[in-house]
């Protein structure tokens, strides 16, 4: 058996359409699938309704919003199958999608996590796999680059490979992912220190250190409408992503080289914000710097 986790906050129809394409996958996968909804204290109404889509689906009621992580722990401590899928509300499985990701784990024991291929709603392909972020990267969102650059290896995008072979990566978007029981139990499942952001880089960093391999399996295709969560407060979620930038930062990477990094973001914004939005950098230039000294 394995288990779906669904993370809901404020999207019902989004969900709705979620799971309606789940029903519609796992009603032809010869192995049971067992589905939970974890919602993070939603306010907006429908939830019920979307509920309805998939009868068989476990809700999961979180009294408070306690980010991303906390609730992709809170599904896993109730799941029972193996391997975990983790999704966004805002996704939709692909025909086949959850067949080719779950084969993926038959490859070796020592694969931890898979991802599929994200696409975009007209069909394209929004995300691939990654390297870990670094420098390069924190600058390339503080200063205006090409968009060639943005979306290239000097900014740790890698490419979809053949299309249809998995490959070795160091993480992908956590908007859908499948991870091994024991590999997610090995390295104490997402940090909850998080909130929200960069919960699926640290935890592919981890699995790492561990020894497990993360692949991207391109014949697994999941459409990712992005952004419907974190649309609804976009100064939070921008203080967020900063802040999670700087607790990542601060676990896993050198106190030399965190310095220097440090010292280069914080010199860029405030040379942005001479000549742009001085609230918005002095508000990154404030988180990042505040994720910097989370110690817990």
């Amino acid at each position: 058996m394995l288990s779906i986790i669904i993370v809901h906050w404020n999207t019902p129809r989004l969900l709705a359409e979620c799971l309606a394409s789940i029903e519609r996958e796992r009603s032809s996968f010869p192995d049971p699938v067992e589905l939970l909804v974890v919602d993070c204290a939603s306010t907006a109404p429908g939830l019920d309704d979307a509920l309805a889509v998939a009868p068989g689906a476990r809700l999961i009621r979180m009294s408070e919003n306690r980010g991303y992580a906390a609730g992709c722990n809170a599904g896993a401590r109730s799941a029972s199958g193996d391997p975990l899928i983790i999704l966004n509300a805002d996704t939709i499985l692909e025909p086949g999608s959850l067949g080719e990701l779950t084969r993926v784990f038959e490859l070796a024991p020592h694969i931890g996590m898979a991802a599929p291929l994200l696409l975009n709603t007209d069909g394209s392909i929004q995300s691939v796999g990654y390297r870990f972020p670094g420098l390069v990267n924190l600058l390339f969102d503080l200063w205006p680059v090409p968009a060639r650059l943005y979306a290239s290896s000097l900014n740790g995008r890698l490419g979809p490979g053949n299309g249809k072979l998995p490959y070795a990566v160091d993480y992908a978007l956590g908007a859908a992912l499948a991870i091994r029981r024991a590999a997610y139990d090995d390295v104490g499942g997402f940090d909850e220190g998080y909130g929200m952001y960069s919960e699926e880089i640290d935890l592919a960093r981890a699995l790492h250190a561990r020894g497990w391999t993360c692949l991207l399996a391109p014949a697994a295709r999941i459409t990712h409408v992005g952004g419907a969560s974190t649309g609804q407060m976009p100064s939070e979620m921008q203080a967020a992503l900063w802040r999670s930038r700087g607790r990542y930062l601060r676990r896993w990477e050198s106190p030399t080289r965190r310095r220097a990094i440090a010292a280069a973001v914080g010199l860029s914004c405030r040379l942005r914000a001479g000549r742009d939005d001085a609230g918005r950098y002095q508000a990154i230039r404030a988180a990042f710097r505040e994720g910097l000294r989370c110690r817990s």
